[in-house]
């Protein structure tokens, strides 16, 4: 059984920042093998790509725009741990905040939330002005 679960997210003020983290855990699973990603979902609107890593972490994409320059994702494959470090946050990046697996090839279709295999639950960020 894999699991992804979220952790860090919470209440903060426009222009602080907040580190998210992902910890897989399977028996056989090893998020080594997978593309990993984080999407976003604000109320009332569709869930949206965010970021996403290649398996060996040298490779990263990002939304366009509104997170490029503001958030980092890393990731410790020994550790089994994807990160997303956001800052410089703004209102409009309050949402729920999901990472997810993939095992499609890298750069393809980061961006389609089909695309990926496993999800977690989600964490909660919400960004007061």
């Amino acid at each position: 059984q894999v699991q992804l679960v979220e952790s860090g997210g919470g209440l903060v003020q426009a222009g602080d920042s907040l580190k998210l983290s992902c910890a897989a855990s399977g028996r056989t699973f090893s998020i080594s093998r997978y593309v990993m990603g984080w999407f976003r979902q604000a109320p009332g609107k569709e869930r949206e790509f965010v970021a996403s890593s290649s398996r060996s972490g040298d490779s990263t994409r990002y939304a366009a725009d509104s997170v490029k320059g503001r958030f980092t994702i890393s990731r410790d494959n020994a550790k089994s741990t994807v990160f997303l470090q956001m800052n410089k946050l703004k209102p409009e990046d309050t949402a729920v905040y999901y990472c997810a697996a993939s095992v499609s090839t890298f750069g393809y279709s980061d961006y389609d939330t089909s695309s990926y295999d496993y999800w977690g639950q989600g964490t909660q960020v919400t960004v007061s002005s």
